[in-house]
């Protein structure tokens, strides 16, 4: 009689025990489904050019420069650039911009892609010096755009005219930082920019037309934090821009191999298995990323974001014209990369300098306060030391822009 309990209990832990593990079964093979569908076993081909050893595919200088230049921050990350070699001289190529990359419901005016072609050139420079070439630029060589066929324009006139010299004497600090994220939205640590990192960044303006401003006073960083917070507040509940993003983002592997560009999980920080899981539960359970979701998480990021900012800066021209576009873009990404080098991160709060009609009078606001001697802010940034690395993202295969327009 005292074995009968006993021999009950034994059973009854094997029930338990036989549960708990067909639940483990059905979990694992459940998050096994999902990192599956999320595109775990696929292999990343949007992030080829990120490897140091990419440009080596090329035998021509010129294309060995355009691989690096690939990895240049753009607006939504569209890429807009092709690039033509120059059949006759095999020194020169010309950077075009791609109108069939254009973002028209956040950037009516092109704006942010003409600053986009100024970071591409950067980076073809900084890639020039260390293959011991310098990259001289000519900009708008065959004249301006035709603003009323702006893409017409943009197909038949170049931005640059890009010539390569042979220089023995050609070097730069800022190459390894090519290979970095180029934005880092979380919040960033406590520690404030020292008087030095701020003279060495603020020195980059002295050789270019657009003007690069440090502000850290508590007044400031309020107020442009504030700013950052109204510019995403405004964009999220505007439809044509909130689709716009939606059309460009790719929720798996497979998605980011064909595109290429855009939006992707990365942007939120997101890597390793989390970036595969995250991909596989927006692929079968999309609305766990409608726009509610995403206007929540973007307002929580800035929010986040400004109340964890060592300064901001901010990158003005005296005028509006494209020349002046693309030379604000090419200190931007200067701007940024020494940033890197230096060990610091940063992130675009750019949305309120956007020219769409809901945002015209935070728009104002901000120039009111900013640019008392009626200039141009071309970027709003915030820059700090990080608390977390983030992934890189897509970029397009450097042999997808060459073009004959």
């Amino acid at each position: 009689m005292s074995d009968v309990p006993v021999v009950k209990k034994h059973r009854v832990r094997r029930l338990v025990l036989t549960s708990f593990g067909s639940v483990a079964a059905l979990l694992a093979l459940g998050v096994g489904a999902i990192l599956t569908v999320g595109g775990l076993f696929v292999p990343a081909v949007y992030l080829q050019p990120w490897s140091t050893a990419y440009y080596q595919q090329f035998s021509d200088p010129r294309m060995q420069v355009v691989a690096h230049a690939v990895l240049a921050p753009s607006g939504h990350n569209m890429q807009p650039w092709t690039v033509r070699l120059d059949v006759a001289d095999p020194e020169v190529l010309y950077l075009y911009t791609d109108p069939t990359r254009l973002t028209p419901a956040v950037d009516p005016l092109a704006r942010q892609t003409m600053v986009s072609e100024g970071t591409f050139l950067a980076y073809l420079q900084v890639a020039a010096e260390h293959l011991g070439y310098t990259a001289s630029l000519g900009l708008f060589p065959d004249g301006a755009y035709d603003e009323t066929d702006l893409e017409n324009s943009m197909s038949a006139l170049p931005v640059a005219r890009v010539t390569l010299v042979k220089d023995p004497s050609a070097a730069t600090q800022d190459y390894a930082s090519l290979f970095l994220s180029d934005t880092n939205r979380s919040p960033y640590t406590a520690a404030p920019l020292t008087p030095a990192e701020t003279n060495v960044l603020t020195a980059l303006a002295d050789a270019s037309p657009a003007t690069l401003s440090i502000l850290s006073d508590a007044q400031d960083m309020a107020t442009l934090g504030g700013f950052g917070r109204q510019g995403t507040l405004i964009e999220t509940r505007y439809v044509p821009a909130t689709r716009e993003s939606n059309a460009v983002f790719s929720s798996t592997e497979q998605a980011k191999n064909e595109s290429r560009s855009g939006f992707a999980v990365e942007g939120q920080g997101t890597g390793g298995f989390m970036k595969y899981f995250l991909q596989g539960l927006i692929t079968i359970v999309p609305s766990i990323n409608d726009d509610d979701s995403a206007a929540k998480n973007a307002i929580a990021l800035t929010t986040a974001g400004v109340e964890h900012t060592a300064a901001y800066a901010l990158l003005s021209t005296p005028g509006n014209t494209r020349t002046d576009q693309v030379e604000a873009g090419i200190l931007y990404a200067q701007f940024s990369l020494r940033a890197r080098t230096l060990g610091l991160v940063m992130q675009p709060l750019s949305r309120v300098l956007q020219e769409y009609p809901t945002m015209a009078a935070a728009y104002a606001a901000i120039h009111e306060q900013f640019a008392v001697e009626g200039e141009t802010i071309q970027m709003l940034v915030r820059i700090g030391t990080a608390t977390t690395e983030y992934p890189v993202t897509m970029r397009r295969d450097a042999n997808a822009l060459v073009h004959t327009p």
